[in-house]
């Protein structure tokens, strides 16, 4: 309601008896019940008045809102002269896309008026079923795929059979002309695997897909990043055990530092995931393979605490929620980086290498190694499907080298 927000009696009687009175008084319930803080409710309701009264003066009624009216609310933000004392416009329009919102889910504007969806290419929407059906690929790889297969498509054409190889691998070297290797492979890998859809559907000559060239890759070239032990207890201790995100984080940043968890795995991982009767945990990593990890104590005790006295009262059944109404789960790994980047900031902690969650991953792996850990053990926890992935720890054991390394020669022994 509108006195959960405002305490003066004349703001809020001027909100009641406006035209839009209603729908604010129940979109103010609605931010009640997610557990918005007041001052934090006020800023989405102050934007929904503006919204409503933008609308009434260009005549356009609530049930016609939709996708191009908010679109041109933002350009009405860009030269806006209204009596609305409003710092930060992308807030405002952010705030109006919330009412928006809780228009649809009250049924008083269509379901798909929020829709603005580009029109997917015919062959990518046929690829990405393909790739469903046949290798029970996820969501989050066809994002990643379809990227650079969007591209292709627009810049070379839908119609395969007119496609030449020299076409193909300039465009290849042309968009992968100022990518790092890890975007690149990503590139050539969709581009590869969709052209093989292709030939299989017979829209294109077989082979086709060795037009796409390899990118230039030493294996094991690299030696993994990590921190020391001591650092890693230093960002542990970095959280706050007295508040709710402390705790939270906490509970995070041992998660990936005791199990070697990966970020996607701290935001699918739900409450029915956790056996706390037998003390384990069901993680299941990149293939959606569920694999059952050992529940330390630690670990354990900190995921209870936040549960009992850090997690806010949400819906969802995912374990780590946002710290901010409306309570969600985080949207992607992405939530979880941020959250070891502050940790390490805490702690006063230099990154070694790009990256921040992956980073207390390679660190257990390293330490388990240099505590007399052997591979099978290291990839058994870190869930590698193949020992050749788990050999780059092996050259960080600087003792174990040194047994095995050969003098050089004309070189005195140390």
């Amino acid at each position: 309601m509108l006195s959960d927000f405002f305490e003066a009696g004349w703001r809020i009687r001027t909100l009641r008896e406006g035209p839009a009175g209603a729908l604010l008084e129940g979109f103010a319930g609605a931010l009640s019940d997610l557990q918005y803080a007041t001052i934090t409710g006020r800023k989405p309701l102050r934007s929904a008045e503006h919204f409503m009264d933008w609308t009434q003066r260009h005549g356009l009624a609530v049930p016609s809102v939709n996708a191009e009216a908010l679109d041109r609310f933002a350009r009405h933000l860009a030269r806006c002269r209204c009596p609305y004392a409003h710092a930060n416009r992308i807030e405002v329009l952010k705030g109006a896309r919330v009412f928006a919102t809780y228009l649809r889910d009250e049924h008083v504007i269509a379901a798909s008026a929020l829709d603005q969806e580009v029109p997917e290419p015919v062959l990518l929407a046929e690829f990405s079923a393909w790739m469903r059906q046949q290798r029970s690929t996820c969501a989050t790889t066809l994002a990643n795929y379809s990227r650079p297969i969007r591209d292709m498509l627009r810049q070379l054409g839908e119609a395969p059979s007119r496609w030449d190889v020299h076409q193909l691998r300039a465009f290849v070297l042309e968009k992968t002309r100022s990518s790092g290797w890890a975007a690149a492979k990503c590139c050539t890998t969709a581009l590869r695997m969709f052209l093989r859809f292709l030939i299989a559907g017979g829209h294109c000559a077989v082979g086709f897909d060795a037009a796409i060239p390899t990118v230039a890759h030493w294996r094991l070239s690299a030696l993994p990043r990590y921190f020391q032990p001591a650092e890693v207890e230093r960002v542990i201790a970095s959280c706050d055990d007295t508040s709710p995100v402390g705790r939270r984080d906490r509970a995070i940043l041992l998660l990936l530092a005791r199990l070697g968890l990966r970020a996607g795995d701290i935001v699918q991982l739900r409450l029915g995931d956790i056996d706390w009767w037998d003390a384990w945990i069901r993680v299941s990593g990149k293939r959606r393979r569920p694999t059952h990890l050992p529940l330390s104590q630690e670990v354990g005790q900190a995921i209870v605490t936040y549960l009992q006295n850090g997690r806010p009262r949400t819906a969802t059944d995912a374990v780590f929620v946002t710290c901010r109404a409306p309570f969600r789960p985080f949207g992607s790994h992405c939530a979880v980086s941020v959250i070891v980047d502050r940790a390490l900031s805490r702690a006063g902690v230099t990154r070694p290498s790009r990256g921040a969650a992956h980073l207390l991953r390679h660190s257990l792996a390293t330490s388990m190694l240099r505590e007399g850990g052997s591979l099978q053990d290291i990839a058994a926890v870190l869930r590698h499907r193949s020992i050749q992935t788990t050999q780059i720890y092996a050259k960080v054991d600087v003792t174990a080298l040194q047994s095995i390394a050969q003098p050089w020669p004309e070189v005195q022994p140390c």
